[in-house]
C-alpha cells in the first residue's frame, strides 16, 4: 500500500503543469452550488453571466504574469492556477490540479463552447495525456479564445485556432 501511495504521489509531482501545492482555492466553506450560482437578480437577468465575467475580468488581471509551476498570485501563475483563482474570485472552489480539473463539470463539443467553459490540452509530444488547461473568454461562430497560463510567456491569449493549440485541444468542460 505504501508503495502505491508513493508512486502516486511521484506521478502526480512530475505531471507537467499540475500544481500538488495545498492552495487557498480549495476552501470548501465558500462553494457556490448549482443553484446559488444560477438564481436571477432583481432586474431578471441571470446571476450566472455576471458570475462568468466576473471570472473571467479576473483571470485577465493576471495578463503578462510570467509563469510559475504553483503559483497563484501575481508574482507567478501556473495553469491550473490562473482557473482555480479566477474562479475563487466568485466563490467557486474547484479542484487544483489539470487532472483533476479534466474531471470536473460537464463534457462540451467543442462546436458548443460558451464563455467561462475550460479547455484542456495535452502539449506534450506523442501523448494525449491532458497537461494544460484554458479558459474560455471570448466566442464567435468559428472563434474560440482562451486566456492561459504558459511555461515560456506567462498568461496571455490565445485563439484555438492557432495550429499548435488547434492540435493540441483534447476536451471542453462546462463548471457553470
Amino acid at each position: 500500500m505504501r508503495k502505491i501511495t508513493y508512486l502516486l504521489v511521484l506521478l502526480l509531482t512530475f505531471s507537467a503543469c499540475k500544481a500538488t501545492k495545498t492552495s487557498k482555492v480549495a476552501s470548501k466553506n465558500t462553494q457556490k452550488t448549482q443553484k446559488e450560482i444560477k438564481t436571477k437578480d432583481s432586474s431578471g437577468s441571470d446571476v450566472e453571466n455576471s458570475t462568468i465575467n466576473n471570472i473571467i475580468k479576473t483571470a485577465e488581471t493576471y495578463n503578462g504574469v510570467r509563469y510559475k509551476y504553483g503559483g497563484t498570485t501575481k508574482k507567478g501563475m501556473d495553469c491550473s492556477g490562473l482557473i482555480t483563482t479566477a474562479y475563487y474570485s466568485e466563490n467557486i472552489s474547484l479542484p487544483r490540479t489539470t487532472d483533476d480539473l479534466a474531471t470536473t463539470g460537464s463534457w462540451v463539443d467543442v462546436k458548443e463552447v460558451q464563455k467561462g467553459d475550460l479547455l484542456f490540452f495535452a502539449t506534450k509530444k506523442n501523448s494525449r495525456h491532458i497537461n494544460h488547461v484554458g479558459l474560455v473568454t471570448d466566442v464567435r461562430p468559428g472563434f474560440v479564445e482562451f486566456i492561459h497560463s504558459t511555461t515560456s510567456s506567462g498568461v496571455i491569449t490565445s485563439k484555438l485556432s492557432d495550429k499548435y493549440w488547434y492540435f493540441a485541444f483534447v476536451q471542453a468542460r462546462r463548471i457553470l
